[in-house]
């Protein structure tokens, strides 16, 4: 409804498409610059796909040295969470004078993906029920059972909800990076289409490009949330109470 609402205000009103475009031009635009837009597509979704596999590889790797060690935790943890807090946007510019812009996108997606997985996979790998933990020792069972048979699979539910939160996450901060990029003429991803469409003017190009990296946010989260129910369906109470 809120479509054709918004379709026929444009024609009624007749609002020149620099302003507002219809969601008609939009669609036609989209088709029309397919060749274009697909293949900055391509990069955005490149980039946060590269970025979020960094970011679990790094993730898991320092969440797992953490519940190893308080120590450690204590000691490189506080400067995880700078870096998280830290706004992007104000990171993004100072990349991209030490990187090229390929790369400095990349770090930013992975700095934004980074930290919640990290967060929420430590809090996972301390999490294991302690009548588990004291049952484990009980049998003798060696740090390394009990990591793998029982801290492992107490943290995967934080761990997805970590990948869940991420996944967005991370396409933002390719965006963010992109849109910087493009302000100083480089880049090839949708926000720098997105720039570039708002320099020329051609505003059904850029609805274009917002209604695709939309598309994009929400195809990610899905198969996250997909491949989260899949597992833990079997034996995870939060996916086995949705079932029922």
């Amino acid at each position: 409804m809120g479509l054709f609402a918004w379709e026929g205000l444009v024609r009624y009103f007749e609002v020149p498409s620099y302003l507002l475009p219809a969601p008609s031009l939009i669609i036609a635009t989209l088709i029309t610059d397919w060749p274009v837009l697909s293949a900055s597509l391509w990069v955005t979704l490149s980039i946060t796909l590269k970025a979020l596999l960094i970011a679990v590889i790094g993730s898991v790797t320092l969440a797992i040295i953490f519940a190893q060690s308080r120590i450690v935790e204590r000691a490189f943890y506080p400067f995880a969470v700078a870096m998280q807090v830290t706004p992007i946007v104000a990171i993004a510019p100072l990349l991209l004078i030490y990187l090229t812009p390929g790369i400095a996108v990349l770090v930013c997606a992975f700095l934004v993906a980074f930290f919640p997985l990290l967060a929420n996979t430590t809090l996972g790998l301390s999490s294991a029920d302690h009548n588990l933990v004291d049952l484990f020792q009980m049998y003798r069972a060696s740090k390394m059972q009990q990591f793998l048979l029982l801290r492992l699979p107490s943290a995967l539910p934080y761990f997805l909800a970590g990948l869940r939160i991420s996944g967005g996450l991370a396409l933002i901060g390719a965006i963010v990076a992109e849109i910087a990029a493009g302000s100083a003429g480089q880049g090839s991803g949708l926000a720098y289409r997105i720039v570039e469409s708002g320099f020329r003017l051609n505003i059904p190009r850029m609805f274009a490009a917002l209604l695709l990296i939309s598309v994009a946010g929400i195809t990610i989260h899905l198969l996250l949330t997909a491949l989260s129910h899949w597992l833990l369906r079997d034996w995870h109470d939060s996916e086995r109470g949705r079932e029922t």
